[in-house]
């Protein structure tokens, strides 16, 4: 064999092998372009019971260290410092949050409800936090704000007068675009790990996976039916002690499902989200739960999961 067939076997098996990485990498997204995705973490430092024998550092450093072994970008942690009235020792969960890189956003002080609550003591309450933020952050940004259970008003009135409020402080709003109730996950989860219920604990992950998945089609869905495309997401997530077991196998869903993940500041730069809903009454759920109530669709029935998982383990 010459030099030059034995170079031109060589080059076409390079072409060749190129083309099976490019074909596998576009099979693992179906050939459609990824899917952006900001992961966002409500209730620090501290969110649901814990299990025997795990502390708030514990779910925060396994959280963390699971971020930083995948590469995720910043990713912002909203805070409720009246936490730590009662807990001083979980303000190293910030502590560590910050050390390793992420943002810290205003999530109010006392989780208020604003549904529940005056503008006025809505806005005593965002203010009350802002020393905590102000103490961890520095001269980083932490001028991003979460609706506590992403309520953002009940008239009309209430959700301009905040919006009013928050964009005369300086913040802007960290809209939520998939969610699966993970909150819902870590009372039975420590319930389930203190009796040892290896089968309850098994249907809890299967759910878990389950109802992730189906909130990636459905925002997708969603995105579709209100801007004519898919658009750049924000998954809301908790810092729960079950989020330690399943934030691993979330970013695999995450990427076998052709998303990848970037910061929110980025995420929310996509067009989408300059958009105000006109809600009948009342603006609450995700950005797009509010545009498909905007249109008029129909609410979604009661979800029978909180029923299965308050019974769990019981």
């Amino acid at each position: 064999m010459s030099g030059l067939t034995a170079m031109r076997i060589a080059i076409a098996c390079s072409v060749c092998i190129v083309a099976l990485v490019v074909a596998s990498a576009a099979g693992q997204s179906g050939g459609a372009p990824p899917s952006r995705v900001a992961l966002t973490f409500d209730d620090l430092p501290d969110h649901g019971p814990l299990p025997p024998g795990m502390s708030r550092v514990d779910v925060a450093k396994s959280i963390l260290g699971t971020l930083r072994a995948r590469h995720a970008p910043p990713v912002y942690g909203f805070i409720n410092a009246r936490q730590l009235e009662a807990h001083p020792a979980d303000d190293e969960v910030l502590r560590l949050w910050r050390e390793a890189g992420f943002p810290l956003g205003n999530h109010t002080f006392s989780h208020m409800d604003l549904h529940a609550s005056t503008p006025e003591d809505f806005e005593r309450d965002v203010i009350a936090n802002e020393a905590t933020l102000r103490s961890h952050m520095g001269a980083g940004d932490w001028h991003w704000f979460r609706y506590p259970y992403l309520r953002e008003g009940n008239t009309g009135d209430k959700y301009r007068t905040v919006r009013d409020m928050l964009a005369r402080r300086g913040y802007r709003i960290a809209q939520v675009t998939l969610s699966f109730d993970d909150y819902a996950y870590n009372d039975p989860y420590a319930r389930c790990a203190a009796r040892n219920d290896r089968e309850g604990i098994a249907w809890l992950e299967k759910s878990y996976r389950e109802r992730a998945a189906e909130s990636l089609d459905r925002g997708r869905d969603a995105a579709r039916a209100a801007f004519g495309r898919d658009i750049s997401h924000v998954m809301l997530l908790h810092i729960g002690a079950f989020e330690t077991v399943m934030l691993p196998r979330l970013l695999d869903l995450l990427h076998d499902r052709g998303f990848v993940l970037t910061p929110l500041e980025d995420a929310e730069a996509d067009a989408a989200y300059k958009t105000v809903p006109e809600a009948r009454g009342t603006w609450s759920g995700t950005l797009l739960e509010q545009m498909a109530v905007a249109r008029g669709a129909p609410p979604s029935p009661p979800d029978v999961i909180f029923t299965k998982l308050d019974a769990l383990c019981r």
